[in-house]
């Protein structure tokens, strides 16, 4: 699932002013904390197309993924990996 989010929602839920500073400043936050923050920008926002093509700068935060691309959009994608597990029968 990707979805573009507001950046200045972004920026201020992690206390920064510039894509490139964000990273550090998830650096030095609880990781749970992290994922309560990523997960709610997203929690009314609706899937897109997005071409990875347009990628100019990303990290990546375990299941989360954050793009910013050439136009300074930014964009939020969300791996959820489903485990199926094996029956005994």
């Amino acid at each position: 699932m990707i979805t573009l989010i507001n950046k200045e929602s972004l920026y201020n839920s992690f206390g920064v002013d510039k894509f490139i500073n964000l990273e550090l400043a998830i650096e030095s936050m609880a990781p749970s904390l992290v994922e309560y923050y990523l997960s709610s920008l997203c929690e009314y926002a609706e899937d897109i197309y997005f071409n990875k093509r347009e990628i100019e700068n990303s990290i990546s935060l375990g299941e989360y993924n954050l793009y910013k691309d050439y136009n300074s959009n930014i964009y939020l994608e969300i791996n959820t990996i489903e485990q199926e597990t094996d029956s005994l029968w």
